[in-house]
């Protein structure tokens, strides 16, 4: 049996083009335009022999594959690696990497805590600390954007949101990248990330145990179903520590992408200042328009067929949801970004059971920073080039300064 990066080397399906790239070249990661566009130009599908997979980046295509739960698994991993061959390097993620049954269990149990009705609850103090923050970067003057904003607001109200009693930021936004950039290959990007584990994953550890959070929060709402007997108190803790996973680092991304978008943009931000009401908008369309996740796999569970396509068991396929965000054929104009749009349907968030768990309280964070500035901020300039930061599977910048002037 042949392995490539722990997942079955399959051969290449008739009628499928060999593309010779690397999808994980860190270069590829800061800068993928043409790298999506020729995804979708050499067909549904596209084989790569550098990792023995498939990938696709056609709307059609990857929502099909992406959310065909039934065909295409999650519960063999959402990276490289297959776990019905290889062992994770932690316990699997049991909503993430799960697929029904046992998906159904903890999905209620995740959707219970938070619901519309939780959600609601926490707008207000969301508002209160962005408004704020967008105060205190009026006063400061030029800023750092990924540190002084997108990295600090989410690490601020989210972990007060979960009821840690304890928050880090470097921490809980290094945690995320780990996580991120550990369903790629065994990579530079993946091997530094890593190295970072054992100071990090036991305070993460540490702080999703009962004892650690507050009672009124969204982490004690998961212990609850413990003790209704919903689930264990052991798959608590691990639900809480998949919030922190998945719950920061992708919000960190979108904030910053949505303040990019804005300020290489400037029509579209007179837009929002002229209608704040279009914050939410603004955010779905950031999100279809630079999906903070690109990419996601998963694996074929049967022989079967996509597009025409035959496809074996056990074939990983690349699921390019970045790529599929900005189909032409699907979105028109899709490479321009357009506040107005309202891009209903995106693939930023996942589709499907598979759907983000938390977007509504990502949602609810990026709508209280977005209409902040609407409200707040005259203009946002650019003062120094934005750089990305390469990751597996995350798009997110890495810095960008910036500066806001105060509406008069």
């Amino acid at each position: 049996m042949d392995l490539v990066e722990g997942h079955l080397a399959r051969e290449v399906p008739e009628n499928v083009p060999v593309w010779d790239i690397d999808p994980y070249d860190p270069a590829i990661l800061s800068d993928p335009t043409d790298y999506y566009a020729e995804l979708r130009r050499l067909g549904p599908f596209v084989y790569i022999p550098k990792y023995a997979m498939l990938a696709c980046g056609r709307f059609e295509v990857t929502k099909t594959v992406f959310s065909d739960w039934e065909r295409f698994v999650s519960s063999r991993g959402v990276g490289l690696q297959d776990f019905s061959l290889e062992t994770p390097w932690r316990p699997h993620s049991i909503i993430l990497e799960v697929d029904p049954p046992d998906h159904t269990k903890t999905r209620t149990v995740m959707s219970r805590a938070m619901s519309p009705r939780a959600v609601n609850n926490l707008k207000e103090a969301f508002q209160t600390a962005a408004d704020s923050l967008i105060d205190q970067l009026l006063e400061q003057g030029p800023f750092e954007a990924v540190e002084d904003l997108a990295e600090t607001y989410p690490t601020t109200v989210f972990p007060e949101a979960v009821g840690l009693h304890k928050s880090d930021r470097r921490r809980l936004v290094d945690y995320g990248a780990m996580v991120f950039n550990a369903l790629g290959p065994d990579n530079a990007l993946r091997q530094q990330a890593m190295a970072k584990g054992p100071d990090i994953v036991p305070w993460i550890t540490e702080q999703c145990e009962r004892k650690n959070l507050r009672t009124d929060g969204i982490g004690a709402s998961i212990y609850a179903a413990a003790d209704n007997g919903d689930i264990t108190e052991a798959e608590a803790g691990m639900l809480v520590r998949s919030l922190l996973s998945a719950g920061v680092d992708t919000t960190v991304s979108g904030i910053g992408s949505a303040l990019w978008c804005l300020a290489t943009h400037p029509e579209e931000f007179e837009k929002l200042k002229e209608d704040p009401s279009l914050a939410r908008p603004a955010f779905e369309e950031t999100l279809r328009y630079t999906s903070p996740v690109h990419s996601f796999c998963r694996t074929a569970n049967l022989d079967t067929e996509v597009a025409g396509i035959s496809i074996a068991e056990g074939t990983k396929i690349l699921c390019v949801l970045a790529a599929a965000n900005l189909d032409e054929d699907h979105w028109p104009n899709a490479d321009r970004f357009d506040i107005e749009r309202r891009p209903v349907g995106h693939l930023a968030l996942g589709t499907g059971i598979h759907g983000c768990v938390g977007q509504n309280i990502a949602r609810a964070e990026l709508e209280a920073v977005l209409s902040a500035i609407a409200r707040k901020v005259e203009t946002i300039t650019l003062t120094g080039d934005a750089i990305w930061r390469p990751n597996n599977a995350i798009h997110a910048l890495d810095r960008m300064p910036l500066s806001f002037t105060a509406k008069s």
